[in-house]
């Protein structure tokens, strides 16, 4: 059985319609209610985590696989074995701001994220030197209140930064749900994740 880690909230909601379309009954992930792992037949265990929760299990030999999105493997520098791009919950990181705030100001910019990393090594490569605020929830409000000038997120229609009169700066990167496998995994389940990578592919490629 292939033990492998999805990521609850928008990449559960748009993974399970694709493993449907690849023939798999999903009611039990569908109808999983407060279930935390369940099983589909003898073949796959999905056990339901937030992402960046996704890296430890893997990182420390709790699951096979994980179904995470590339904004977590990069913030979380995850080591995993990316096998395939699924093309679904696909958005954008930004940097974005109030409409009126002036970007040449000479002042240190403050960026309020919850990516710090990723934040970080963006204006590292611009050459700027700027200080991160990490931020749990939500960042749209950080600028609005005064507590930063920028902000570095992601974003699928723009619809939230619009409604809180944000203006996005810049596009850093796309985002998009990737399977990912554990090393050692790879090695002693090699024909069980190819014939799951596979089956995923076709699906994907089919679009």
């Amino acid at each position: 059985m292939l033990k492998i880690a999805l990521t609850k909230g928008r990449v559960e909601q748009k993974f399970i319609p694709l493993l449907e379309r690849c023939g798999i009954d999903c009611q039990p992930l569908i109808n999983k209610k407060r279930k935390l792992i369940v099983n589909l037949g003898d073949r796959y265990q999905f056990i339901f985590i937030k992402g960046p929760d996704a890296i430890t299990y893997l990182k420390n030999g709790v699951v096979d696989l994980g179904i995470v999105g590339s904004d977590v493997l990069k913030e979380e520098r995850s080591e995993a074995n990316e096998l395939l791009d699924l093309q679904t919950g696909k958005c954008q990181f930004i940097l974005a701001a109030k409409a009126d705030f002036d970007w040449n100001q000479p002042k240190r910019k403050v960026i309020g994220t919850k990516y710090p990393v990723i934040a970080q090594q963006y204006f590292a490569r611009k050459g700027e030197d700027v200080e991160i605020i990490k931020i749990e929830g939500s960042v749209e409000l950080t600028p609005l209140v005064g507590l930063v000038d920028a902000i570095v997120d992601i974003t699928e229609t723009g619809t939230t930064l619009r409604e809180n009169h944000l203006v996005i700066h810049e596009y850093l990167d796309q985002v998009s749900t990737r399977l990912v496998a554990n090393p050692v995994a790879l090695k002693q389940k090699r024909k069980e994740i190819f014939a799951f990578t596979d089956m995923l592919a076709q699906e994907v490629n089919r679009k």
